[in-house]
């Protein structure tokens, strides 16, 4: 028997995939999570052999207990099931530690498959994103990612600089790199660019 928990903050959407995956003989849904904590909680609780997790949502995003579940070493195979279509978030959820990535608008008898083939030590991804991922790389670092977020969501240099303990200056120098590696005219038109692209 497959022991799965779905992480995924919209009730009805929970609900939905769990009813899909109990009609499986070998699949059994153990713990339901509407948050990254949640989910990150049953994990150790639970033990399971998939997390099956939405990227965005509160407290942590799927990405996160990805990075988690593996920092932390645990045995829990991850799939992130998403409506992002974008090869970035792709890439980060790969580069996150996580076995599967499908979208929401997949066929659900994929579904139970990509969580058979994770639990077998396989990977599921979706293959047109796939192709598409390997064709464009990201290219901010880590650090330019993080400002350029916090600016994109509206804070000033000073306190992106009180956040992030840097001074003024950096945070300047990391807008500056950003905005010139994506072409864009300002910090606004860069971040709308590496959220399209699934990189923010």
């Amino acid at each position: 028997m497959i022991r799965v928990v779905i992480a995924e903050d919209q009730s009805m959407v929970l609900g939905a995939l769990a009813a899909l995956l109990e009609i499986e003989s070998d699949i059994q849904v153990v713990g339901r999570a509407q948050n990254g904590r949640e989910a990150l909680d049953e994990i150790e609780r639970q033990r399971p052999d998939v997390l099956l997790t939405d990227i965005e949502m509160p407290e942590m995003t799927g990405l996160e207990v990805a990075a988690e579940v593996a920092r932390r070493k645990l045995p829990t195979r991850v799939v992130i099931l998403t409506t992002f279509a974008r090869a970035g978030y792709l890439r980060r959820a790969l580069d996150a530690g996580a076995a599967g990535y499908l979208l929401k608008d997949s066929p659900a008898e994929e579904l139970a498959n990509a969580v058979r083939q994770v639990h077998a030590g396989g990977r599921a991804i979706d293959p047109e994103l796939a192709r598409e991922a390997w064709t464009e790389r990201d290219p901010l670092s880590d650090r330019e990612r993080q400002v350029l977020r916090l600016a994109a969501d509206g804070a000033t240099g000073s306190a992106i600089a009180a956040k992030l303990f840097l001074s003024e200056g950096t945070v300047r120098n990391y807008l500056s790199d950003a905005i010139s590696k994506l072409g864009a005219a300002n910090r606004v038109e860069a971040a709308r660019m590496a959220r399209e692209k699934g990189w923010l």
